[in-house]
């Protein structure tokens, strides 16, 4: 396998980890990050989804609903390690996540365009 076909997967991977990171320590040793909660959610599993609907689009068809189920597994911790799973982070990061391989589908098809 090529190096530039394993980038997507490193970057989803990468992507992947921080989101596990930060949504998975305990609250009091995270700093406070300015802005809306459910939009941090959005913005990274927008990030999430991205970089593989972008290189490889034909895994869309795991990649999104193992992204929403990503989500929805951290959000089922969270309350075992002193933080709060939310419904609206559910729906936060599901919507982030169908945004991130939308973009992703569509910057495919133009650059194959191009």
């Amino acid at each position: 396998m090529a190096y530039s076909a394993l980038l997507p997967w490193g970057l989803t991977v990468s992507i992947a980890f921080a989101i596990g990171m930060a949504t998975l320590t305990p609250a009091t040793a995270m700093p406070e990050v300015p802005g809306s909660d459910k939009l941090h959610h959005l913005i990274a599993f927008a990030a999430l989804t991205l970089p593989l609907s972008w290189w490889r689009p034909r895994y869309g068809w795991w990649l999104l609903p193992a992204a929403v189920a990503y989500g929805g597994v951290i959000e089922l911790i969270q309350p075992h390690i002193g933080r709060h799973g939310e419904w609206g982070d559910v729906f936060a990061n599901a919507c982030g996540a169908l945004i991130g391989w939308l973009i992703g589908a569509a910057a495919r098809a133009l650059t194959r365009q191009a």
